[in-house]
């Protein structure tokens, strides 16, 4: 299943010229807050109407604008989770949830309201209303009740904006699961590069109205070129790896392909889970040579593929890690002293890891 959008559209001060496609999986529109990213995501649900504009998903016809064809919402097959959940306070968590149904169109066989609940484990709040909720029950309600429209796709406008770091831990592993179970296409809107580095498959980099890059998330999140636009604190790549152990001592270790084996924190994944690791650029040091007597536990032979030399005294180095492409970030005298070229192998030393299992 595939969304194509054709959009354009003039603001005061800013011209959204847009053109992606979005596959099966999530898809990650990604970008500073004004880029354009909600106003991309309100065309394609009908809620906004851009001056040109051409939006199909499986090949249905949303918008035309030459055609002066533009679907109302309720007719797009598209459920909808904003930031806030919106909804309604008289109602109970369960006649939230059971009025998606009203609009949910077509005989094909979908999870009910008990699937559904069970899904996003909440069972237990059918009974209640929205105001003895949670922050993130009420996003769970929300994505809920969207999933019982019976949509072709779903759509995330920063579902996790409004909720506190410990909120936002705590609602992510659903939004895996949903991934993971439903196998629902998800357009995922944020200017959190952590909720997108855990969740996508495709990564869309939205600035200033246009798109500045599209593609598989591993392949440019690992791109030294766009780190600048995507954050360089935030810079940094997603690898995947297969559990092998769990050893006595609290780690867990997992193969990379092609790399070889490295060390995490206990994972409760089962041995055999592939997991996905995400490496920051910031979290890399390098040695020409293998560093002895440290206490980093993952040292890894790397080669140098490229290097971006920054703007400031910085700059970014690009590893080929087995089969994958990681990060690093390091100051221009760094890079210097250490005579870095393509071609080079070095070993990588990971400080940390954050991993989403």
């Amino acid at each position: 299943m595939t969304l194509s959008v054709h959009l354009q559209h003039h603001f005061p001060g800013l011209n959204l010229d847009m053109a992606f496609e979005a596959p099966q999986g999530v898809t990650a529109l990604f970008g500073r807050s004004g880029s354009g990213k909600t106003t991309l995501a309100h065309a394609i649900a009908g809620l906004f109407h851009p001056d040109q504009a051409r939006i199909t998903l499986s090949g249905r016809l949303l918008t035309d604008t030459k055609a002066h064809l533009n679907l109302p919402p309720h007719q797009r097959r598209l459920g909808l989770v904003f930031q806030d959940g919106r909804l309604f306070p008289h109602l109970t968590v369960a006649q939230n949830l059971t009025y998606g149904q009203r609009f949910a169109q077509g005989s094909a066989p979908r999870p009910g309201l008990d699937a559904i609940a069970r899904l996003l484990d909440i069972t237990p709040l059918l009974a209640r209303r929205p105001a003895g909720l949670s922050g993130g029950e009420r996003q769970r309600v929300a994505i809920g009740r969207a999933l019982l429209s019976g949509p072709q796709m779903l759509i995330l406008d920063e579902p996790l904006s409004a909720l506190d770091q410990a909120r936002k831990h705590d609602i992510l592993p659903y939004l895996e699961r949903l991934r993971d179970e439903s196998h629902l296409p998800m357009l995922y809107i944020s200017h959190a590069l952590d909720e997108v580095a855990r969740l996508a498959n495709t990564l869309i980099l939205v600035d200033q109205g246009q798109i500045r890059a599209a593609g598989p998330l591993e392949t440019l999140l690992a791109d030294p070129d766009l780190a600048p636009a995507l954050g360089l604190r935030q810079a940094g790549a997603v690898v995947t790896a297969r559990i092998t152990a769990h050893h006595a001592d609290g780690l867990t270790e997992a193969l990379l392909p092609g790399a070889g084996p490295i060390l995490l924190p206990r994972l409760a994944a089962p041995i055999g889970a592939s997991v996905r690791l995400r490496i920051a650029a910031q979290d890399v040091i390098l040695s020409r040579d293998r560093p002895e007597g440290l206490s980093a536990l993952n040292i890894l032979p790397t080669t140098v593929t490229r290097l971006r030399r920054g703007d400031g005294p910085g700059g970014m180095v690009q590893l080929q890690l087995g089969e994958s492409l990681i990060l690093c970030r390091l100051t221009a005298r760094s890079a210097a002293a250490l005579t870095l070229e393509p071609g080079m192998p070095c070993f990588a030393i990971l400080k940390s890891l954050s991993v989403s299992a």
